[in-house]
């Protein structure tokens, strides 16, 4: 794990196998370099629910996740509606929680300070 590089300027690997899954100290260590983001229940998967004045605003979240995520080759589940939307990021080749989890919620909230 890179700890001296922030999150948000680090690149999704390729990442296979359990040996690639984080430990809960891991977690415990990059979860506050993620405002609002939180381990959901099964443990498994990094969850935030964001908020916007209007579907036309969403969509467009939507979109820049989207976009981020096909060039990090690493891919949400996306829950949406108007005004709201939820992510959640998980890497099922691990079978929980990997560094790449990290550096996409990293990305999102970078996404949102520009």
């Amino acid at each position: 794990m890179n700890n001296q590089q922030p999150l948000a300027t680090q690149h999704c690997q390729p990442r296979k196998g359990k040996e690639h899954a984080l430990d809960q100290a891991a977690i415990a260590t990059l979860l506050p370099q993620l405002p609002g983001w939180k381990v959901a229940t099964d443990g498994k998967s990094l969850v935030k629910d964001f908020r916007f004045d209007d579907f036309h605003r969403t969509l467009g979240f939507i979109n820049a996740v989207g976009f981020m995520a096909n060039h990090e080759d690493h891919h949400p589940d996306i829950e949406a509606g108007y005004g709201h939307c939820q992510l959640l990021w998980s890497t099922h080749d691990v079978g929980g929680l990997s560094l790449n989890d990290f550096i996409c919620a990293a990305r999102v909230e970078a996404l949102l300070e520009r």
